[in-house]
């Protein structure tokens, strides 16, 4: 037996390992690092996330608000919806992690002031029931690293045959491709807060009419292609309702 073969023997190895495996293992591991990282990166802010709202947020008690809610529960066959106030400016609506649903207090200053109803507001919450109900809050943890590693396995190999430009490229198509993700988990969103709020006799008129004012509300005057945004456009959501609610009552108002 000759030193080298004998050497390889010692050591367990054969034969070396073909080129095509080791350019192989050369993707993989990168894509494996960035599932990993991904997960851990999701982890890490899921529990800043819950922090940041237990120390920042408190019960919502607002006895209109509480009535319309009450309707919610009725139709959800609960005893009682639980909703606490997000101590932030901005105008949104929000469903943790763990399945607790938030109300900015910039948006409840927008009902406070009379700018939008009790109605309004309790579409906001039947959205945000909807995201926890259809499983869009857990899913996002397996969005998030998949995300990472389509990013991460795409810039390699652009950058190939596109140095530099390559990974700027796929970063903006994992991108709009998660923004596509997130703009069909929202209409479904609508769907679902359509159907509860018909179901809770409250109609679908609060949330379209929610919708024509929250542009305004909000700032945002839809001046981004659309294909860029997380959120639909406000005109095709409020044409989504329609839809729905002239299929499920025979009209639409």
């Amino acid at each position: 037996m000759g030193r080298r073969p004998f050497l390889r023997s010692l050591c367990g190895i054969e034969r070396p390992l073909p080129l095509r495996h080791i350019k192989s293992m050369s993707v993989l591991i990168p894509i494996g690092l960035a599932v990993v990282v991904g997960v851990f990166t999701y982890l890490t802010s899921a529990r800043q996330t819950k922090r940041t709202l237990a120390t920042q947020s408190s019960p919502l008690r607002n006895p209109a608000l509480d009535a319309h809610f009450a309707k919610l529960a009725d139709a959800l066959d609960l005893k009682r919806l639980h909703v606490n106030v997000y101590e932030i400016d901005p105008i949104n609506g929000l469903a943790a992690p763990d399945g607790q649903i938030y109300i900015t207090r910039g948006f409840l200053k927008t009902y406070l002031s009379g700018e939008v109803t009790a109605a309004e507001i309790s579409s906001v919450i039947a959205h945000e029931l909807g995201h926890v109900a259809l499983g869009h809050t857990k899913r996002r943890m397996i969005d998030f690293s998949g995300q990472n590693a389509v990013r991460t396995a795409l810039a390699m190999t652009l950058n190939r045959f596109i140095p530099f430009i390559g990974p700027w490229i796929a970063n903006l198509a994992v991108n709009m491709i998660a923004a596509g993700m997130s703009r069909k988990d929202e209409f479904e969103a609508d769907a679902y807060a359509t159907a509860l709020m018909i179901k809770a006799g409250l109609g679908a008129a609060p949330q379209k009419s929610l919708f024509a004012k929250l542009d305004r509300l909000t700032g945002h005057g839809g001046a981004a292609p659309a294909w860029f945004l997380s959120h639909p456009k406000t005109a095709d959501r409020i044409k989504a309702i329609e839809a729905n609610e002239k299929r499920w009552t025979g009209t639409s108002s």
